[in-house]
């Protein structure tokens, strides 16, 4: 790898604080060849583990949005232009694609990355933040091509499903809940609307029609939460009970396609 750093005094302390903390924190778990790429990291790039440049998850190295934020400064980056890619965006199902252009240089061409979330490929800790994770996905991998960086950065990483745990009826909160434990969260509305469509392989523009002409609008946005529960309800109930009468009855809502004369 290309060298941006030259190897100083600053450098090589850097550089001892880096496997100092990473011996630390791996208890042990950390063999050779990591901390030779930690060492190449430290040299090339600068990062620093104490600051939160990088991590090591699960046997590898990942650099993080901050750190690839530090080192487009440090590189004197011209500027970095974002820009939402609306073709492939669904706001009603939570689903979001970016695009990012990394200038470094005034001559500079440009550096492309794309970002991508949704419910399905991001933590519980940001639902509802779809968007910006995005957004911030689509920053790093521009960032990571212009650098030359191959470590996938920690924010683009997608999120690996666990079985859902039962509540426990003996614990309160004294928030308000509706009856489907929404909680009033429009985007828990959302969320439970996208994975029905994805449990059922339903159309999510038949789904959105359907909804709209439940309830009495006209788009899904303009509904109430109280009816946008009702119609997840009722769709949810459908599928379990009937999901060929439900997909004939989503059918319905296509548009005949036009006849051109």
């Amino acid at each position: 790898m290309r060298k941006m750093f030259a190897d100083t005094r600053e450098l090589r302390i850097l550089m001892r604080q880096n496997i100092r903390l990473a011996k630390r924190w791996a208890a042990g778990q950390m063999g050779a060849a990591a901390i030779d790429q930690l060492r190449e990291l430290t040299k090339t790039f600068g990062f620093s583990l104490g600051r939160g440049d990088f991590r090591y998850l699960d046997g590898g190295w990942y650099v993080t949005h901050a750190g690839l934020l530090r080192l487009s400064v440090r590189s004197r980056c011209d500027g970095i232009r974002v820009e939402q890619v609306r073709h492939f965006c669904d706001p009603i199902i939570g689903r979001w694609v970016f695009k990012a252009t990394v200038y470094t240089s005034q001559r500079s061409k440009g550096f492309v990355g794309f970002g991508d979330a949704d419910p399905s490929n991001v933590s519980p800790l940001v639902r509802g933040a779809e968007m910006r994770v995005a957004e911030t996905r689509a920053v790093n991998r521009a960032l990571r091509k212009a650098y030359g960086i191959g470590l996938c950065s920690v924010e683009e990483l997608g999120w690996v499903s666990e079985p859902a745990k039962s509540p426990d009826p003996s614990r309160k909160s004294n928030g308000f809940h509706t009856s489907n434990g929404s909680n009033g969260n429009p985007s828990r509305l959302r969320d439970q609307l996208c994975l029905l469509i994805r449990q059922y392989n339903l159309d999510p523009g038949l789904v959105k029609a359907y909804a709209a002409h439940f309830c009495g609008t006209e788009t899904l946005k303009d509904a109430s939460r109280d009816l946008v529960e009702s119609f997840i309800s009722h769709i949810s109930s459908s599928a379990k009970e009937d999901i060929d009468g439900l997909i004939c009855k989503l059918n319905s809502f296509s548009r005949p396609p036009e006849v051109k004369q």
